[in-house]
């Protein structure tokens, strides 16, 4: 599947943990610019999935993406960018010693 994520200016080891989910990164928006809060956010083509990383992007970005993946029938995944919190919103089961990979701020243990 491919997947749009919007947040972030570097995603270190998020590549890494979506590819064992089979998930390849078909694009990659920092939402900084001025212009994804005030217009409609469009999707490139053939995007299964996109992924907003919460704790790096504003009310407005995040509302114009999630609606523009509703018009295009994609899945949204909202969580903070860390290897802990995307394996769980991707329903993968992390055990502590995972965690040692986001510096133990997994707010799950």
């Amino acid at each position: 599947m491919d997947a749009l994520i919007v947040g972030a200016d570097r995603l270190g080891n998020i590549p890494n943990v979506l590819s064992e989910f089979g998930i390849r990164i078909a694009g990659h928006v920092s939402g900084r610019e001025t212009a994804h809060q005030r217009r409609t956010a469009t999707l490139p083509a053939g995007i299964g999935m996109v992924i907003l990383f919460t704790d790096f992007l504003g009310h407005n970005v995040m509302q114009r993406f999630r609606e523009a993946a509703s018009k295009e029938g994609a899945a949204v995944v909202c969580c903070r960018r860390s290897v802990c919190a995307l394996q769980q919103a991707l329903g993968k089961r992390v055990d502590r010693s995972d965690c040692a990979a986001c510096r133990a701020d997994c707010a799950r243990h």
